[in-house]
């Protein structure tokens, strides 16, 4: 599949794919939201049928991603409220897209994640940023909200850190990002490639279907009380335990050996 706005790569299991509009520090616009959405489809029927078992996303040049584009936003200050509507629609699929992938997504954050940037972090299953990155729910500086994305950042940052930023729209640190949960380690520039090769090979080291069963868990359960998450949580190991990955691990734990999607 070929885009525009994005590269792909594929390295047997893994698929690195990057935000390629450096010359606009990769701010989102229409087209990049449908290439994303694209991409994800694919990228699901991967994991369920091509082997795909992990993705990485990156920004080219020197940022992660800004946000809206500027042409784009200039755009929608002619928009009808209708329009606006559709737009939004749009993107709130593709980050819904994103944040159902039944497989790792790992962000890899570099220079800053602002506005629809964060929320690019917020689907993100695992986030490794440098440490001099700069983060922010820039929306309100515009008079606007970041409402299409306050689902997953919610899930990510909770409703505390939420009213801060969200009502303040102030940047943030890397440091900070990690101490609300948006990112899950910071490093220095020259050790992100190689902390995310770290997170690679755990991933690799796990059933694949058991990955994606344990990431559909968590938004299942999450809200819901003990008493009602129990047989939710309980047919779900059941079935796993008798799932073919599931028996595969745990033969291979008891005859003391790799099971065979180990690499």
């Amino acid at each position: 599949m070929s885009y525009n706005f994005l590269t792909t790569k594929r390295d047997g299991a893994v698929e690195y794919l990057t935000l390629n509009r450096p010359e606009v520090r990769n701010a989102f616009n229409e087209d990049v939201i449908a290439e994303l959405t694209r991409w994800a489809a694919a990228a699901a029927d991967a994991a369920r049928h091509g082997g795909l078992r992990a993705a990485v996303l990156a920004g080219a040049g020197k940022v992660f991603c800004a946000g809206a584009d500027v042409t784009w936003m200039s755009t929608m200050v002619r928009y009808t409220e209708e329009e606006n509507l559709r737009d939004a629609l749009a993107m709130s699929r593709m980050f819904a897209a994103l944040d159902a992938l039944p497989l790792p997504l790992i962000g890899r954050i570099h220079g800053a994640a602002l506005g629809g940037g964060c929320g690019l972090a917020a689907v993100c299953d695992i986030v490794v940023a440098d440490e001099q990155a700069v983060f922010g729910f820039t929306e309100v500086k515009l008079g606007i909200l970041p409402a299409v994305i306050s689902p997953f950042a919610l899930a990510k940052i909770g409703r505390s850190a939420a009213r801060e930023l969200f009502l303040t729209g102030a940047r943030f640190s890397a440091a900070r990002a990690r101490e609300i949960g948006l990112v899950h380690a910071v490093v220095p520039a020259a050790d992100l490639d190689a902390t995310i090769e770290q997170y690679v090979g755990e991933i690799l080291t796990g059933g694949p279907d058991g990955i994606a069963a344990a990431k559909a868990l968590i938004p299942n359960v999450w809200s819901r009380s003990i008493d009602e998450a129990m047989p939710i949580t309980a047919r779900a190991i059941a079935a796993r335990r008798v799932s073919p990955e599931g028996q595969e691990g745990l033969k291979a734990f008891l005859e003391k050996r790799k099971p065979a999607w180990s690499t």
